[in-house]
């Protein structure tokens, strides 16, 4: 069993010193940091402690200051307060700021022994308790996911590709499910008790997004003070999902496929490439066929992501799984919000039943938090009614030029050019409708915004 990792945040070098040696002969793993300005940095960075031993009077950022910013980002993480004196106000403020436990130095090594064991072992205990309430949020969630006939010949796939270490390509639209899918692969495979590591391509700038993939060694770039593991290495054993694939720069792309092909990688400024077992499932809500045409995404990765493709429906064309969703995020919302779960109005269920969810899960997730939050039937029927898309206008076909000088055009050719046709008025009347507004006409007409201009290039309608 891994040892827990203690972060000392000291700035008195003898005594950091002698805690580091005398934490690490009890088994401890050991980080430490002489001023809340580089333990913040250090977090920042990436370091996961399973507990922070933090001294309240320092030079510069004091403790105090420096516990309130850890709270902010890293609300689980316990934190031993130590204090030179037996300050009782100051200490009291530190507890209703988020301590766990203070230690007035010196301290025997016993009392902090015992500190320690009984500090992580409440934080275990709280740990499980989320995780327990997690699995069940998980798995009621997928209870309703995978009720209706098309999800479950998804879960029949899942199963199947689950067992091996195959690359996975779920594809699907914004919203319909694509993670759960991602995480029930993981779930199912012989790395379950491995990491489920997240990366979101689209949430990072493009020029972050490799130091986040693949890490980076001090000095790699100017504010580099320290070495950073990359999520590959810490979704070692484990599975590493990347969403929102499309997004990743040709450049990108190109170390990504040395980690499929190869199992290796290099972080930025290192010297030596190193080795990953991590499981690769990506998703995209994008048609990357068509990015591979237009060069904007490369060919071989595409091939080499293209092997198991898992397509998620959307919610309107598996809307019997409406009602179940509805029972499982009403439970959810209102254990959340500490409030009694409420029936969902007959009214409101019928106007679910018949719109048809551009946003899918995620938007019907939103409405019943919206619903447990503020009971507002009339305010939703009345929304989701008017978030209708306008019926499209009849679209008049020339096909005057299609025969040019009489000769003969295949019927395929014909297809291909009044279903252009067809595109491009379907495109113009709904930029009419919306005043020119893309965001929302690419909603309407379930495409990306990125998709939708290049379909307006496409058409000729830019001018």
């Amino acid at each position: 069993m891994t040892q827990p990792h203690l972060f000392i945040v000291d700035d008195d070098r003898s005594f950091r010193g002698y805690l580091e040696t005398l934490l690490k002969s009890m088994g401890y793993r050991v980080t430490s940091a002489c001023s809340g300005e580089e333990a913040l940095g250090a977090l920042e960075d990436g370091l996961v402690p399973d507990l922070i031993l933090l001294d309240i009077i320092m030079e510069g950022m004091g403790g105090m200051e420096t516990l309130k910013r850890i709270r902010q980002t890293r609300s689980e993480v316990p934190v031993i307060m130590l204090t030179g004196v037996d300050q009782t106000q100051t200490i009291v403020e530190a507890m209703r700021l988020g301590a766990s436990d203070y230690l007035v130095k010196p301290f025997e090594p016993e009392e902090i022994e015992i500190t320690l064991k009984n500090v992580l072992e409440k934080a275990s205990l709280v740990e499980e308790i989320r995780r327990l309430r997690s699995l069940l949020d998980r798995e009621e969630c997928l209870d309703a996911v995978f009720s209706s006939p098309k999800m479950l010949a998804v879960d029949e796939m899942i199963r199947q590709v689950a067992e091996t270490d195959v690359t996975v390509l779920v594809e699907g639209e914004s919203g319909v499910g694509k993670e759960v899918v991602a995480r029930r692969i993981h779930a199912l495979s012989p790395r379950a008790k491995g990491q489920f590591v997240k990366v979101n391509c689209a949430a990072l700038p493009q020029d972050l997004l490799e130091s986040e993939l693949f890490g980076y060694e001090r000095g790699a770039f100017t504010g580099a003070t320290r070495s950073k593991p990359g999520k590959f290495e810490l979704a070692a054993g484990g599975t590493i999902f990347l969403d929102e694939i499309a997004e990743m720069t040709l450049s990108t792309q190109a170390k990504l496929l040395q980690v499929l092909q190869d199992g290796e990688y290099a972080p930025l400024g290192g010297k030596e490439n190193l080795r990953t077992d991590a499981r690769v499932v990506v998703a995209t809500n994008q048609d990357l066929e068509e990015m591979v045409s237009r060069q904007t995404f490369r060919e071989d990765l595409y091939y080499r992501l293209n092997v198991i493709r898992i397509l998620v429906p959307p919610l309107r064309e598996r809307k019997e799984e409406i009602p179940a969703l509805c029972e499982h995020f009403l439970k959810k919302f209102s254990r959340q919000f500490n409030r009694k779960a409420p029936r969902l109005p007959e009214a409101v269920l019928k106007t679910f039943l018949r719109y048809d969810w551009p946003g899918n899960i995620r938007e019907l997730e939103n409405m019943i938090k919206r619903y447990v939050v503020l009971r507002d039937e009339r305010g939703i029927c009345s929304e989701l009614g008017a978030r209708e898309p306008p019926a499209p206008a009849e679209i008049e076909l020339d096909f005057s030029n299609l025969l040019e000088d009489g000769k003969p055009v295949a019927l395929k050719e014909i297809d291909r050019k009044v279903a252009a046709m067809a595109e491009a008025a379907l495109i113009s009347y709904v930029l009419q409708q919306t005043g020119g507004n893309k965001r929302k006409a690419a909603e309407i007409l379930r495409i990306s915004y990125k998709a939708l201009l290049y379909k307006i290039k496409e058409c000729g309608l830019d001018g």
